[in-house]
């Protein structure tokens, strides 16, 4: 093989710097090109940001635009420098698994996602953050970034949550509609439970009710005592109030000298509930004994005073209610699964507070009504306020919820940061379009909240007047009556 002439290597020397002469100006080219990208995320509203994904797919922030210093007032380094998934160590602790989940699931889909969630900036400020973005992946379909830009949205929050507040109080009397005796709630969850307990109030079946502590279980069960028709009375029992030692004589009754201290005949809840109705509340503290003897009552009807001899009978219509787990007490073996099952024949689950948050205007409305003695001109609770309530766990449910209203119309607004309801912190307007994406990410649920959303700024400038609501937006009054109950406006 000849070597290769003079001329030869310098054309193919020609050849390579040309060719590094192109590959540099493709460098200066792409340099450029990041060096604009920069410059407009720098300038975007929110904070654009790039994350790395491990094996286990973790977020790891390697690039945040500048705009991190307003929404978060850090520098950029605050994140990048970690080298850890920081926005988990700023997420609100009750949004943190919706976050995870929300993003994963992308992911695997190979979706975008749109996140809405809290961060805490310290143990007094929060922000709500509109978070948007999309995987990249390698040629192999390895899921390698994401990419995204977060927004503050809190402004538009408190501005939601002042409305609908609004919206609450012009609605008045219409609240009625959400009554079923003394039950309050329009929630799916509540609504459910009003069915229930009309199917329990046609039958004389055994109820059984479960909820946590404040949720209203006795509420249901008066109910439903009330809409049975029943003639009897209504007698409730705390069992968890009750005495091991006198459990039997409270229930069932004594003669005069059963016991020491028994001066007289007494009868007991089984003679007072006779034609009506015993509700047994935290029937889960019964001891083994008393379950036997209750057992036999409720399967016979008949029962004996203690110290007695005559049998007795009593006619009544059992319900129970418990915060706690019976089949792990009969597993455990501190409930008989006899009496168990005669327990659970329908069972009614009431739904947490946390769970029904659509309820929780009309429970201040009435709670605030019982309290003040009055309909009209209730107090405004803050909408900043309201809306860091919805968010709040509600340990004490329902009852919580009264104790609280109770004690803000006494001492204000100082009660909520007694309780750690901390109101978010207002960012600045990124504008609504965001708005759409809150209620969901499929298409007709994006147009419903575009929609409602419309609707509401629309009622607004126009002092709530439907007619010049309607004249606005172009449409018939008979569509406009169709679309404001359609979004229960």
């Amino acid at each position: 093989m000849s070597k290769p002439t003079y001329d030869e290597l310098y054309d193919k020397c020609l050849g390579l710097e040309s060719q590094i002469d192109a590959f540099r100006e493709t460098e200066r080219e792409l340099m450029e090109s990041k060096s604009q990208l920069t410059r407009l995320f720098n300038n975007l509203p929110g904070m654009v940001y790039r994350c790395e994904l491990d094996e286990e797919l973790t977020p790891t922030l390697i690039f945040v635009s500048q705009g991190c210093g307003e929404l978060f007032g850090v520098p950029q380094e605050f994140f990048t420098d970690q080298r850890t998934n920081v926005m988990e160590t700023l997420a609100h602790p009750d949004d943190l698994s919706y976050m995870r989940e929300r993003q994963n699931e992308a992911i695997l889909n190979r979706g975008s996602y749109k996140l809405l969630y809290r961060v805490c900036l310290d143990e007094d400020r929060q922000k709500w953050i509109w978070d948007q973005g999309e995987c990249i992946y390698d040629e192999n379909g390895k899921p390698i970034f994401l990419e995204g830009i977060m927004v503050d949205i809190s402004a538009q929050k408190i501005r939601e949550y002042e409305l609908l507040q609004e919206n609450q109080r012009l609605r008045g009397t219409l609240d009625d509609r959400f009554k079923f005796g003394s039950i309050i709630g329009k929630s799916n969850g509540m609504r459910e439970v009003f069915k229930l307990i009309m199917k329990a109030a046609k039958r004389d079946s055994n109820v059984i009710i479960f909820g946590e502590t404040g949720t209203g279980k006795d509420l249901v069960a008066q109910t439903i005592h009330e809409q049975s028709g029943s003639k009897g009375n209504y007698v409730p029992v705390n069992c968890g109030a009750i005495p091991s030692n006198l459990m039997e004589s409270e229930f069932f009754g004594h003669v005069k000298g059963a016991f020491s201290g028994a001066s007289s005949d007494r009868q007991g809840y089984l003679a007072a509930a006779d034609g009506g109705t015993l509700f047994l509340d935290e029937v889960g503290e019964i001891d083994l004994a008393l379950q036997v003897k209750l057992l036999r009552a409720l399967e016979s009807r008949l029962y004996t005073p203690v110290g007695g001899t005559e049998v007795r009978s009593s006619n009544f219509r059992l319900i129970a209610a418990t915060n706690r787990d019976l089949s792990e007490l009969v597993r455990q073996g501190l409930m008989r699964s006899d009496f168990f099952f005669r327990l659970h024949v329908l069972p009614i689950h009431v739904p947490p507070l946390r769970d029904r948050v659509e309820d929780i205007p009309l429970l201040i409305n009435e709670f605030m009504a019982r309290y003040l003695g009055r309909t009209d001109s209730l107090p405004r609770i803050p909408g900043k306020i309201r809306a860091a309530m919805d968010h709040h766990r509600w340990p004490g449910n329902v009852r919580e919820l009264q104790n609280v209203l109770e004690r803000y119309l006494t001492f204000g607004e100082m009660v909520f940061s007694d309780l750690g309801i901390h109101a978010p912190e207002a960012g600045p307007d990124v504008g609504e379009a965001v708005k759409m994406f809150e209620s969901g990410s499929t298409f007709s649920e994006a147009v419903e909240s575009f929609e409602r959303h419309v609707l509401l700024k629309a009622l607004e400038r126009n002092h709530w007047k439907k007619g010049a609501t309607a004249a606005e937006l172009g449409l018939n009054m008979r569509t406009m009556q169709r679309k404001l109950k359609k979004y229960g406006l």
